[in-house]
């Protein structure tokens, strides 16, 4: 069994000035990643109106696997005009971890 994780640091529009406004952003990505069978939530800058820390999460038989359902998901993240993908943090856990 192994795990991959990854978190997302976004940043948002500029029109991002209340918390409000930053969940209208982060809810729909958040849907949208859940498609892919994964864990996903708001993991970080909580209180910051134009970044959002994104973290998602797959367990798979295999790591080619995991690896194959994170690619999508930052892909798919990566391709939203609305925001700018800052950074990605990738972690991979076999069961040897």
């Amino acid at each position: 069994m192994y795990t991959e994780t990854a978190v997302f640091d976004l940043l948002l529009p500029g029109d991002s000035r209340s918390l409000k406004q930053k969940r209208s952003y982060v809810r729909p990505i958040v849907a949208m990643l859940k498609k892919f069978e994964v864990s996903v939530a708001e993991v970080g800058f909580h209180d910051l109106h134009g970044r959002a820390q994104i973290g998602v999460a797959v367990v798979a038989p295999d790591p080619a696997q995991a690896r194959a359902v994170i690619d999508t998901c930052e892909n798919q993240v990566a391709g939203r005009p609305e925001i700018e993908l800052l950074s990605v943090k990738r972690r991979l856990y076999g069961d040897d971890d």
